[in-house]
């Protein structure tokens, strides 16, 4: 059974969704505020987001002394929160298993080298293979429900990652807090980014609550038509 997903952003009055350069101290916190209401079993960036997250910047090679079985590693299963990064080539170098307080799960392909699923077991950080060579979200986030019971997850981007998940149907409710700036500057995201080519249809919404934030902030809360 899929879990109940929430799609969660911030965002300029624009609709721009990279927060470097607004110089608003209290955004994080009025963010991290608002996504803790859901609740939810784990949380999911994307590789960008994640990068940044683990403080970390490459991981230590010649750790497989054989391939390794390309097959689900769960070093925890009774973890309060998972935090889990979509990384398909396996990129992120965790220093630990642990982010924010959440326990970390790669999702990455089967193209991933085996020095890295090394390195994650070595620092017991789970993985769980999303396809051969591109991430199918839908069957990531089924395998998490079945093995881990998993039952709420929220989406918190980047741009890319929040628009492959809405594009995939798999999206219950998108939550958007808007912040009291316009910023047009060339190169910053949208909150919901993907190859043009690649979108299939606007997903339509209905409303379900406005709500006026501190520093005049708007939170918008839609579900599924």
């Amino acid at each position: 059974m899929k879990p109940y997903i929430v799609c969660h952003m911030m965002s300029a009055v624009d609709g721009r969704s990279l927060t470097d350069g607004w110089n608003l101290d209290y955004a994080g916190e009025l963010y991290e505020t608002t996504a803790a209401t859901f609740k939810a079993d784990g949380w999911i960036c994307g590789r960008v987001t994640m990068q940044e997250v683990s403080h970390g910047t490459d991981y230590p090679r010649g750790l497989a002394s054989t391939p390794l079985p390309r097959t689900h590693y769960f070093a925890r299963r009774d973890a309060g929160q998972y935090a889990i990064a979509i990384d398909p080539r396996g990129l992120v170098a965790w220093k630990s298993n642990t982010a924010l307080d959440s326990h970390v799960i790669e999702v990455v392909t089967k193209q991933v080298s085996d020095d890295f699923l090394a390195y994650l077991r070595s620092i017991e950080v789970s993985y769980v293979f999303g396809g051969e060579s591109e991430i199918n979200l839908a069957a990531v986030v089924e395998l998490l429900a079945a093995e881990l019971g998993v039952k709420r997850l929220i989406v918190e981007g980047g741009a890319h990652v929040s628009g492959a998940f809405v594009n995939a149907g798999l999206v219950d409710e998108v939550s958007v807090l808007i912040l009291p700036l316009v910023d047009g500057r060339p190169g910053h995201p949208s909150s919901f980014e993907i190859a043009r080519e690649a979108w299939k249809t606007p997903n339509y919404l209905r409303l379900a609550s406005v709500e006026k934030t501190d520093h005049d902030g708007v939170w918008l809360r839609y579900t599924k038509v």
